[in-house]
């Protein structure tokens, strides 16, 4: 569909391949990296080779440009935050379900520490008994 070293993105097969195909592979790496307790340096390898096999797929399938530097940066870059939100989730999630009496949700992204016995510097003396 594109001319030979053109630099638009075709966005419908952008979205189909990249976001919607790659996406959910690049989704997956980052759940089994983060379940896997891998160090969180281990995406940007993975994101590399899926942007380069997204790049593949893109033009083996839909005639798009093979050597587009815009095109796979924009996968590669797209593929990386979604490996990266996974990892994160995932990570989230392991802790506060391995150690719920250390940690709990702060969010989607985030845990907190709890205190024990309800606050910094809190003792057996400052509970309160019913």
């Amino acid at each position: 569909m594109a001319a030979a070293g053109a630099s638009t993105i075709d966005w419908p097969v952008f979205i189909a391949i990249t976001v919607i195909v790659f996406g959910f592979v690049s989704f997956m790496t980052g759940r089994a990296l983060a379940a896997t307790w891998r160090s969180i340096w281990w995406i940007v390898p993975y994101s590399i080779l899926l942007g380069l096999v997204d790049r593949f797929f893109t033009w083996a399938l839909f005639d798009g440009v093979l050597l587009s530097p815009v095109g796979y940066l924009a996968d590669t870059l797209v593929l990386l935050a979604l490996s990266l939100t996974a990892y994160r989730m995932t990570q989230v999630r392991k802790m506060v379900r391995q150690y719920p009496w250390l940690y709990a949700r702060s969010g989607p992204f985030a845990w907190r520490r709890i205190e024990p016995f309800g606050g910094p510097g809190g003792g057996p003396d400052t509970v309160e008994k019913n």
